[in-house]
Order: structure tokens, then C-alpha cells, then sequence
């Protein structure tokens, strides 16, 4: 089972993935997140209002920050341009620069080993490495 914020950041990137996967990542204003896509009303409910919270803000935050985020993910990623980035390891790359730069009350360390964990449950064998390394290197320059 999943710690609440564990399932936030789960939430977070399937709802940036649909919004990435529909194309709909520019209309950040228009988008209701009163029920994520791909869950039902019920299971909605079921979740505990700081995981709900949580995931808004991270949604929200990345929405509100998406070019800027973008930026650092092209910086950081040389030799992968963003657009042929996966769009599940695109989405946890999103959330997880913008935790970095907004989450003081979260190390990084731990913000990494999240991303790690749900590339590893999301995405491909090796995505986790891919991401592991951008974030490590992104840490390491922004600490200084």
C-alpha cells in the first residue's frame, strides 16, 4: 500500500500523463480536478483529503510552471530532446523539478527515490536510470 503522498504523486503523473497523451497540457485554467481522469466518483471519495490536496498541488503547480519545467528537463536531459522523452518519464520528470524547487519541508533525496519508485512501476525497465541521473545531477547544481 501507498503512503499518501506516494499515491499523490501516483495521481499527479497519470493525470499530466492524460493531459499530455490528449494534448491538452496548454489549457491549464480550463482544467477540473474535482475527480482525476480515470477515477470514478466513488474512488474519489475514498481518498483521503491530503492525498486529494497533495495531488492537486502538485498537478496545479506543474501546470502553472510547465515551461519553466520544461526548460530544466531540456537542459538537463542533452541527449534526449523533451518531446521524444517518454510521456510517463516527461510527467515524473515535471512533478519531480517542481517538488525539488518548491518542497523545502521534503529533501530531494527522497523526492528522487519517489521518482525512481513510479518509473519503476509506470514506465520501462530502464526509464528509472534515465530519471535517476537528470534528478541526481539537477540536485547537485541546484545545491550549489
Amino acid at each position: 500500500m501507498l503512503s499518501g503522498r506516494s499515491l499523490a504523486r501516483q495521481i499527479a503523473v497519470s493525470t499530466l500523463y492524460c493531459l499530455d497523451f490528449n494534448n491538452e497540457l496548454d489549457r491549464a485554467e480550463e482544467i477540473d480536478l474535482s475527480i482525476f481522469p480515470g477515477m470514478t466518483e466513488e474512488e474519489m471519495n475514498a481518498l483521503d483529503d491530503e492525498v486529494v490536496i497533495f495531488a492537486r498541488y502538485l498537478i496545479s503547480g506543474t501546470l502553472e510552471n510547465l515551461e519553466h519545467l520544461d526548460k530544466l528537463i531540456s537542459t538537463y536531459s542533452i541527449k534526449r530532446p523533451i518531446e521524444k522523452i517518454n510521456i510517463v518519464d516527461r510527467n515524473i520528470l515535471r512533478i519531480s523539478f517542481f517538488q525539488i524547487e518548491n518542497l523545502k519541508d521534503t529533501h530531494p533525496t527522497i523526492i528522487i527515490d519517489q521518482a525512481v519508485k513510479l518509473s519503476q512501476s509506470l514506465s520501462n525497465d530502464v526509464s528509472y536510470k534515465f530519471i535517476n541521473g537528470i534528478l541526481d545531477t539537477f540536485v547537485k547544481d541546484f545545491a550549489s
